[in-house]
């Protein structure tokens, strides 16, 4: 019992920590509360079943889950779903509220991120083998969803997932004399293109980035599983308890490469116009690395924007972060309910709904035969975020808000502390495996 509220606990402390999963998913299209409550009876007089699905406030995730619930019931006879909604900044905290009172989800929509402190709470159960089979899992999603296979289970299984690649400005491009149909495709080139294209005044002061950057978004993924397995390196052990970032020179080059762009290159400025999602749609930045899941901002806040979208460029080798929210049953669900809430599960991982989710979300089909049809891979805007997912990793975080707090602090001591950058690292690392020792520590 201790552990499950220590683990309720940590849970809570994701949010007030930061704000969890770092991929700002346009907070501007959350809505205000909670849509639904939970507290309702889940068995009708009739013998109805009643899911309880819960996933945060983001409007178009909203609205298409409303539609297949609809058809889900009408599919499966004797179960309702009800879906209930937070808004993004509250989603765990609610969580740690409602489940100690005996209200709570039946089936839960999270970040990939947390499911490791899911679990430790005793939160989540197993997904079961005979209506998931590993081997079934494994053949047809990319393997980034094993990012959340624990002591030899899987806990929970997506419907999407979303790539990084690099989001550049066509008209910007022409006006530095860069031919906006052939972006860069290598660390060095990304570098040239990214000087080419900032603007300062006569006092020094940037006007243009080259090449956005922000650590807190979508940059320490971009350190982590772009440039790191890019030079060749990696940052975990095959295990995922030994943190190797810092055993070859792959990591601190990763790293001194990432910060070049604000230091020796001066094309880039972190809180540039707010933040590198604003530059770019105000076109200040000409450049960003960011995930598929902000097309959708995009075409709703910026439609008259001129860009296009290509694979990271790359070094020794290929490699692009991946994430994904993602679904899982909580640990007391069982007997009928739980029939009902794996047939739902089944119906969100089919080929069908994944394939609307990319028409009406804009993420990508986790499935690789899905996610690899021609109408997809040739697609302008979509293709490349495709391209990269064979080869993109999803990173196991113990704890996704402190791993992305110590990367920003390394940041932090190089740009605002004028530490040396292989010093910082050296940090880095260490301060990062002492966060992993103290995960394992009780395993």
């Amino acid at each position: 019992m201790k552990k499950w509220y220590l683990g309720l606990l940590g849970i809570l402390l994701l949010l007030l920590l930061a704000a969890c999963s770092g991929d700002d998913d346009d907070g501007s299209s959350e809505t205000d509360g909670a849509e639904g409550t939970s507290d309702e009876a889940t068995e009708g007089e009739d013998g109805e079943i009643t899911l309880e699905y819960w996933q945060y406030s983001f409007d178009s995730k909203v609205s298409l889950m409303d539609e297949l619930i609809k058809e889900f019931e009408e599919a499966n006879p004797g179960i309702k779903v009800k879906q209930t909604n937070f808004p993004y900044d509250q989603y765990n905290e609610q969580v740690a509220v409602q489940v100690p009172a005996g209200r709570g989800p039946d089936v839960i929509n999270l970040f990939y991120g947390w499911v490791p402190t899911y679990v430790d709470a005793g939160y989540l159960q197993p997904l079961p083998q005979d209506a998931f089979p590993h081997e079934e899992i494994e053949s047809e999603f990319f393997p980034l969803v094993e990012a959340t296979k624990m002591d030899g289970e899987y806990w929970t299984i997506p419907t999407a997932v979303r790539t990084l690649a690099l989001f550049y400005n066509k008209d910007l491009f022409e006006e530095a004399g860069l031919d906006p149909d052939s972006p860069p495709t290598t660390w060095e080139e990304l570098e040239e293109y990214a000087v080419k294209l900032t603007k300062a005044d006569s006092n020094g002061r940037l006007e243009q980035s080259g090449m956005a950057w922000e650590p807190a978004q979508q940059g320490h993924q971009w350190l982590r599983d772009g440039l790191t397995r890019q030079a060749g390196g990696e940052v975990l052990s095959e295990d995922r308890k030994e943190v190797i970032w810092g055993d070859d020179p792959a990591g601190l080059e990763a790293f001194k490469y990432w910060l070049s762009f604000p230091t020796d290159l001066g094309t880039s400025e972190q809180g540039f116009y707010t933040d590198d999602v604003t530059a770019f749609v105000t076109e200040k930045a000409a450049m960003n690395v960011d995930g598929s899941f902000r097309i959708g901002t995009l075409q709703n806040d910026a439609p008259d924007l001129n860009y296009a979208v290509a694979p990271l460029p790359g070094n020794v080798e290929q490699s692009t972060n991946a994430s994904f929210w993602t679904n899982g049953i909580t640990a007391k669900v069982e007997g009928e309910k739980l029939d009902a809430a794996v047939k739902f599960l089944q119906f969100l991982t089919s080929d069908e709904v994944m394939e609307r989710w990319l028409d009406e979300i804009g993420e990508l089909p986790a499935k690789e035969a899905v996610a690899m049809q021609d109408k997809y891979v040739n697609d302008e805007i979509y293709g490349p975020f495709i391209e990269s997912l064979p080869y993109a990793n999803a990173h196991f975080f113990v704890d996704e808000t402190k791993e992305r707090e110590l990367v920003i602090n390394a940041a932090n001591k190089v740009l605002m502390e004028g530490a040396d950058p292989e010093d910082a690292f050296n940090e880095l690392v260490e301060s990062t495996q002492a966060l992993y020792d103290e995960y394992w520590g009780d395993k």
